[in-house]
């Protein structure tokens, strides 16, 4: 597996300036890279800096975490040549691992807006560290740890700055050859980033992790045809494949999530969540579901988000009919 490390630094439009912020909210300024090869040593490293060509100015944020000037990014070279000579340095089929999801995206949204080949035109797998490590030392994907908690933890030696991207993604490998040490196995849990979701549905994404299954849909057209859709609301079992009885159907738990809960005689409880994204085009949305198997005490936990809700809608609905009621005798 050709594994490629990788950092970006990026800067943001500065206060009050609003133009192409939808389309590049972030402008990448530098780029970091190392070559994780087989066993954990690093084969090869690639570092640039990125003149900018959107965000001339340096926002404050940018500039305190970073510690780059403009003066600086001036002397290197415009985003088009230095994404070609990545590229070109990755080779065939790279897997970009990174620290958190963020770098991917705005990487993607770089490769658009300078009108260069996405990675991939719709979802891109790669590999997650900052997941992968929670996973290894917490269990807990949500407890979110940053770059340089998981380089004490593992007494790496910090001999470069960090808030660089070669310095980040150099240690972004160490972390990882530490990772894969104690566990091989957690490379299966990749991710995906769907700045740019299936094309279609033949190019949807059905994936079966070691303890849930991800299922990333096309894009509909609105959320009433999300909520017809076969595979959308499907809850089978992913390790059997067997029908499921509903415990608790689908109910919306805010404009974007969904819940449910489930049971498979052989395998258990099962809860599924539903994510609504928008897409590019301001009415349409693409789905995000997960089926995960859990315990009683995660089961309780829908239970009650779901009777929370309902008595919730019901002591609406029973307040809007008393006020119907009162406006009738005045």
């Amino acid at each position: 597996m050709n594994i490629i490390v990788t950092d970006l630094e990026w800067n943001q439009a500065t206060p009050g300036v609003t133009e192409n912020v939808p389309l590049i909210p972030f402008e990448i300024i530098e780029i970091g890279a190392v070559r994780y090869g087989e066993g954990g040593t690093l084969i090869s490293e690639f570092s640039e800096l990125v003149k900018p060509s959107v965000y001339k100015k340096m926002h404050n944020y940018t500039s305190k975490l970073v510690h780059l000037q403009m003066e600086e990014l001036e002397k290197g070279d415009p985003f088009e040549e230095v994404a070609v000579k990545f590229f070109e340095w990755c080779g065939e089929d790279p897997v970009f691992a990174t620290w958190g999801p963020g770098d991917v995206a705005v990487l993607q949204q770089n490769l658009r807006y300078f009108g260069l080949p996405l990675i991939n035109p719709g979802p891109v797998a790669f590999i997650d560290v900052q997941k992968l490590y929670t996973i290894v030392t917490a269990g807990d994907v949500k407890k979110k740890s940053s770059l340089e908690h998981a380089v004490d933890h593992y007494g790496i030696e910090k001999d470069i700055p960090f808030h660089r991207a070669f310095g980040d993604a150099y240690y972004t490998a160490a972390v990882l050859k530490k990772v894969l040490e104690i566990n091989p196995d957690v490379i299966k849990f990749v991710s995906y980033d769907t700045t740019f979701p299936p094309l279609d549905k033949a190019h949807e994404i059905k994936e079966q992790f070691p303890t849930y299954e991800k299922y990333i849909t096309r894009v509909f057209e609105d959320r009433e045809k999300v909520f017809k859709d076969r595979g959308v609301l499907d809850t089978s079992c992913y390790e059997c494949g067997k029908r499921t009885k509903r415990k608790i159907k689908w109910f919306s738990a805010g404009e974007r999530k969904s819940y449910c809960l489930c049971e498979c005689e052989k395998h258990g409880l099962i809860k599924g969540r539903i994510v609504l994204h928008p897409s590019d085009d301001p009415s349409g949305f693409y789905v995000v579901k997960t089926l995960r198997f859990v315990d009683e005490s995660d089961a309780a936990a829908v239970v009650k988000k779901y009777n929370k809700l309902r008595d919730y809608r019901k002591h609406r609905t029973q307040a809007k009919s008393d006020e119907r009621f009162f406006r009738g005798i005045k």
